[in-house]
């Protein structure tokens, strides 16, 4: 189970997980990504992003022939469900109050969720303000968490693990100005008995060393990557350190 293996490093080692934007790779650049990241022993594999234009099934398929990491979907929309990778995130975003994000799509996909045998990883989702208008911020239409509302943050966080998500998923969004306030995660992390997962802005070595610090239990990078795929094996060495 994918939940179990990424329980393991709960609290005693950190993950490192590959954020994966279909749009933004052809096959070529793809399978460079996928096999460096099996060379480097990333953890998972997110795939997901805030538009789709490309066919996801197509993309895992890639993904999968080229690497043995499990294949997590990390959904920007009900159209970036692929019944052929490992779980995924069932994402509630409650640091929002847009009833589609906090439970109406998850009511349109149940049926076919249940049905499948993909591993549902529920996750609450929390994305924090990072200095500019994000994707993930206009396409769910709601605001942020402010960077310095550490109380906030954390009554969200522990109301999420309440509510009973097994994940607490803290996102500055992709091409964020800066990363996660590092108080704001330690807080968290200390009030909360579930993985958290932190991503957002993290482009360079010392942001990850800093979010490890933090206690992120699993760390994503994604865009750093896209821009410089050599990035991979250093990023996996300093988590995995």
């Amino acid at each position: 189970m994918v939940y179990r293996t990424l329980t393991k490093y709960f609290n005693n080692k950190k993950a490192f997980a590959l954020l994966i934007d279909p749009d933004k790779h052809n096959n070529k650049t793809l399978i460079k990504t996928v096999s460096l990241a099996n060379k480097a022993k990333v953890d998972f594999i997110f795939v997901g992003g805030s538009l789709m234009s490309v066919n996801i099934e197509e993309s895992i398929k890639i993904i999968k022939e080229n690497c043995s990491i499990p294949v997590i979907l990390f959904p920007g929309s009900l159209l970036q469900i692929s019944l052929n990778a490992d779980a995924i995130l069932l994402l509630t975003l409650i640091s929002g109050r847009n009833p589609d994000l906090l439970i109406g799509n998850h009511v349109i996909a149940a049926n076919i969720l249940k049905k499948s045998q993909i591993e549902i990883l529920s996750t609450g989702y929390m994305i924090i303000e990072n200095g500019k208008t994000t994707s993930v911020e206009y396409m769910s239409n709601t605001k942020p968490i402010p960077r310095d509302k550490v109380d906030i943050a954390v009554a969200t966080a522990i109301a999420g693990e309440m509510i009973g998500n097994k994940l607490i998923y803290m996102e500055a969004g992709s091409g964020a100005l800066v990363p996660i306030n590092t108080n704001m995660i330690s807080e968290v992390k200390k009030n909360i008995s579930v993985p958290l997962i932190v991503g957002g802005g993290l482009k360079t070595e010392k942001d990850i060393k800093v979010v490890c610090k933090a206690g992120a239990d699993v760390i994503v990078i994604g865009n750093a990557i896209e821009k410089d795929t050599s990035f991979i094996e250093k990023a996996s060495e300093i988590i995995h350190s």
